[in-house]
């Protein structure tokens, strides 16, 4: 009896010891993997620039996709508002930018550069436009950007520091869809940034007038607070602010700040 007991005590301390080792030795719990996406809301005057920061930024960051939705700030904003998922937000105004940080959704936005307005025609000129006060003519038509989008927001404020006043054939949601208006022949003129018409690439011809000094828009960017790639977000921010982002983007006719 005594070696039976003595027998069964021994079996289950050596499977206690059994446990023991297994629960030593186990691997700690994995952690969670390291973000490879970046979302990136961006106004669509950026496209351009921006396409191409987000190519160099996936160069350096190996298995990293920067997937980018581009618009008019004002749409954007609001869709950051209502919960779309991003992680930077680069606006074409601060006050499109206010939405998003008034709704505590960012913090400390840096303004990164600068756009103004040019007429932007058909490489024909058709309707021979020289200075803003021509826009005026009702036998002109004219695109504008509507009056929420920053880009319209500009135009209003250049034609009331010229005293003018200009009835648009069109309002478009943001200054690309303004400018293509143009491209296709749909319009005589519109007012857009000159780094659209330099993005145009010659399917449209810029004017500048002097009132667009009075209507320069300061460009912000934020990192969102809600943002599922917050390290990635920020060293895409760093990106922008760097030299080589500065480079980038005066290049395609941004201003420094």
């Amino acid at each position: 009896m005594f070696r039976r007991v003595s027998g069964l005590l021994i079996a289950v301390l050596l499977a206690a010891s059994a446990c023991g080792t297994s629960d030593d030795t186990a691997a700690p719990a994995a952690s969670a993997p390291a973000a490879t996406e970046l979302t990136v809301f961006a106004a669509a005057s950026l496209t351009e620039t921006f396409t191409e920061l987000g190519k160099t930024f996936e160069a350096a960051h190996p298995g990293t996709t920067v997937k980018f939705n581009f618009g008019s700030s004002a749409t954007l904003a609001t869709q950051i508002t209502q919960g779309a998922p991003a992680d930077v937000f680069a606006a074409a105004s601060p006050a499109t930018m206010t939405t998003v940080t008034d709704a505590g959704l960012a913090t400390g936005p840096t303004v990164f550069v600068k756009n103004k307005l040019q007429i932007a025609v058909p490489p024909d000129n058709p309707a021979k436009v020289e200075s803003l006060k021509d826009l005026t003519d009702p036998k002109v038509k004219v695109a504008l950007c509507a009056e929420q989008v920053p880009c319209g927001a500009a135009a209003i404020k250049a034609l009331d520091a010229a005293g003018l006043k200009v009835t648009p054939v069109t309002l478009e949601q943001d200054v690309k869809a303004t400018l293509t208006k143009v491209e296709l022949g749909e319009v005589d003129a519109a007012l857009v940034y000159q780094t659209d018409v330099i993005a145009a690439a010659g399917k449209v011809t810029g004017i500048a007038f002097p009132e667009a000094d009075q209507a320069i828009n300061d460009y912000p960017i934020a990192t969102l607070t809600k943002a599922p790639a917050a390290d990635l977000a920020k060293q895409f921010v760093d990106l922008v602010l760097s030299q080589q982002g500065k480079d980038v983007l005066t290049k395609a006719g941004f201003q420094a700040p």
